[in-house]
This record gives C-alpha cells, structure tokens and sequence, in this order.
C-alpha cells in the first residue's frame, strides 16, 4: 500500500505488531497512549512537520532557546468523565501542567487556560470545573494569566476539552532530563501507583470500585524544591502519567541509554488497585498516574532524597524501588516475586484511554 508502513518493529523485548502510517492509515486511540504508537506517530509525522529533529530526548518540558532558565511545556486533558472520585479535569490539567514543569526542575511562573465546550453542556458543571481549576492552581501557587474559551456544536467534541501551557524557572542546581540517567543510579518513586487510571475506568464504567480507589491527582513541585539541595546529583525525574511507570522507566532507559532493573517485591501497589487490575486484567505497571514520581538519583544520594521527599505528603510513602545495571541499553527488566527477570516493555498502545 502506497506510503503505508507494514514492517514489524523491533522493541526490548521482541517484535511488535506492524505500526502503519502514511496517507492510507488511520488516527488510533492508541496513538495518544504515550506508548510505542505514539512515539512512532511523533518521529513519523509530527517531528518531521515541525523541523524538529527526531532522536533525541522526548522530555516533559523545554527550555526556551534564548533563556535557559525558562522552561515551557504545553498538555490537552480530555478525560472521561469529567469528575472522578479524588478530581476532575480541571484540577487534573493544573496539577498535570505544573507536573510537567517541575520533572524538568523547574518552579512554575504561570499558567494559560483554554477551553473547547460542546454546546449543551450544563451549565452547572462548567462552573463547577472551572471553580476546582481555579482553586488548584491558587493552592498551588500559580496564577492563570491568560486563556480563550471556544463552543462547538453538539456531537462535535465530548462535553469539555482543556488545554494549558506552564512557564516556568529552574530551579537552581537542578537540570534533571530523560537523557541524564548514569550507572548505579539508584530508583526512586515518590508514592503509590495505580490509583487515577482505575479511579477513572471505575468512575466511567460503573465498575463499584469508587468508595475503595480515589485518583492521585496532586502538584509535585514543592517536592522536586525539596530535592534541590542535592543538585546534579538528581539525574532524571519523570512523572509516571500515560502508560505508567513501565512507560516512564522504557523512556528514560531509552533516551539515557541505560538498563533499568526494578523490584516487584518494592513497587507500591495499594491492595484495592491490586484486586482492580486483577480483575480487569490490567498491568499496575501501565496504570496512569497523577500525583507520583519516579526519580534517577546518583546511588550516594538515594537515602537523603528519601528521607527529603518522605518530609512532605505528597513524598510520605517514597520507596527505592530499583537501579541502573549492566546491560542493553533501553531495556527495563523486572524481579519478580519468584527470582526471575521479565522484560517490562514500552506499552504499544493504551490499557485505558481518554484517562488525562
């Protein structure tokens, strides 16, 4: 087929289904996952369109090419539904984008706001949004300084779509990037996962879980203003959102070109997500997160980061749950319970869409 690509594509642990592009294929959900569809839909596409080079570190945030201390990252947020138990879509795109700002070690400056609302929407839950936005980002400390509101007809969009843009300051001593893990480096998650992406699926699919599993959603750059004092000894720092954790980790393996090697003994998956995923036969390691880290820190300074990020909530519960070792470069491979190592691979597509 003319401009269409059919050839299996290799990845850490084998050869994926083929992924296609061209004039003939078509937009996925799964191309919006974070996951091996969307990389091949950025390099193919996307990169090439906008000038910009493809290999080189997919980050959660830039610096500004004519000030290196400003840092600028943009999201969209089409959850479903709009409210879930422990957040909504607007806190979820402050917290989201503050995120973003603050895995490049940066302080966040300032917030945009724009909003995409289907005709028919009640009234009462645009407010109802907006006024959860309003207050993230004032307990967040960042103000909204400008913004643009659109209505299209109904059918023509599902209810409400958010997008925001964050600037913000690195913080001084800290440079964290994908590209930056090193040998030995010790691996560090700020909390639990698995908790949003089945608060969500449970929410949209009337599953029962709701009273049990409530979203993670929370900003996390007071806690990387923790790390600060440790300087470049913070390596990488990732929010482990679309995909998981297995799809942060496959990342920075990836653009560090390092092995990852994790403990299933040490990952922090609450009893209910557990119960959750194995009943819907869900991976945790795939499950979105909105309100952890998982941080690459130079192995002499694991023990102090912990004890800095444990000093805040949002750090209470920080484990070491694994470390760089010798091996292929980009591969994450797990420990099991049982002594053996399985390959954790970059997820193809999406476990659970629409879930940021």
């Amino acid at each position: 087929m003319t401009g269409v690509t059919d050839e299996p594509v290799p990845g850490p642990g084998g050869v994926c289904p083929p992924l296609r592009t061209g004039q003939d294929a078509h937009v996925l959900l799964g191309h919006g996952a974070g996951g091996r569809l969307s990389a091949e839909l950025l390099d193919s596409l996307v990169l090439p369109a906008l000038g910009v080079p493809a290999g080189g570190p997919m980050e959660d945030a830039a610096t500004l090419p004519t000030a290196d201390s400003l840092v600028m990252t943009t999201d969209g947020f089409v959850v479903s539904p709009l409210v879930f138990p422990g957040g909504d879509i607007g806190d979820l795109a402050v917290h989201g984008t503050i995120n973003d700002l603050a895995m490049r070690g940066a302080e966040p400056l300032a917030l945009t706001v724009a909003l995409i609302v289907e005709e028919g929407l009640p009234m009462g839950e645009l407010a109802t949004v907006l006024a959860s936005l309003g207050a993230a980002a004032h307990a967040a400390g960042v103000p909204v300084i400008a913004g643009d509101t659109k209505v299209v007809g109904r059918g023509q969009a599902d209810r409400l779509f958010i997008t925001t843009t964050g600037v913000g300051r690195r913080i001084p001593g800290l440079a964290p990037s994908a590209a930056a893990a090193g040998s030995g480096d010790a691996v560090l998650l700020s909390g639990p996962i698995g908790a949003h992406g089945t608060a969500v699926l449970s929410t949209r699919e009337r599953l029962g879980f709701v009273t049990d599993i409530v979203s993670d959603t929370r900003p996390l750059h007071r806690l990387v203003r923790l790390l600060s004092p440790l300087g470049d000894r913070v390596h990488a720092l990732r929010d482990p959102t679309r995909g998981g954790l297995a799809a942060a980790l496959n990342e920075i393996a990836r653009d560090s070109r390092v092995q990852v090697e994790i403990d299933e003994a040490s990952l922090p998956v609450p009893d209910q997500v557990a119960a959750a995923c194995g009943l819907l036969g869900l991976d945790p390691l795939q499950v979105a997160n909105e309100g952890c880290l998982v941080a690459f820190v130079a192995a002499d300074a694991a023990d102090e980061a912990l004890r800095l990020m444990r000093s805040l909530p949002e750090g209470a519960d920080a484990v070491r749950v694994g470390r760089v070792t010798e091996g292929p470069p980009g591969r994450v491979v797990l420990n099991t319970l049982v002594g053996a190592l399985r390959i954790v691979d970059l997820p193809l597509g999406e476990q659970l869409p629409r879930i940021c």
